[in-house]
């Protein structure tokens, strides 16, 4: 009988941040099989003009950019992976539709204003 080897591949999602602006995304580690279909969820709590950004930091390196979208219904995409912004949901789920081992890293959503010069100053929250 054929047995095919599952490889169990391992996200793990920071919990969010809360600062006024504030992102919300899927928190802890999600173990899932080969080419399996990956949804993390991001949602956000803030109005204007907005940048949301996927970031994703591999083993023993720093966090590096994945994908990003400004405009409502932009989608992003990047190494298979994509995200459309949604600003009337309020939403920016990542995507990928068949994930590899390559894939196992932490996925950090974010967002950034971008008027410079309110108060408090413009700022990313992870």
């Amino acid at each position: 009988t054929f047995m095919p080897k599952l490889t169990q591949i391992s996200f793990l999602f920071p919990p969010g941040q809360t600062h006024g602006d504030s992102v919300n995304q899927t928190e802890g580690q999600v173990t899932l099989s080969e080419e399996a279909f990956l949804t993390i969820n991001c949602s956000y709590s803030a109005t204007g003009s907005l940048i949301l950004f996927w970031y994703v930091q591999y083993l023993g390196e720093g966090p590096q950019l994945l994908l990003k979208a400004l405009r409502d219904k932009e989608k992003g995409s990047s190494k298979g992976f994509e995200a459309t912004l949604d600003k009337t949901s309020r939403s920016f789920h990542l995507k990928k539709g068949s994930v590899q081992l390559s894939d196992s890293a932490v996925y950090y959503c974010a967002l950034r204003d971008t008027v410079i010069g309110t108060a408090g100053g413009a700022g990313c929250k992870l």
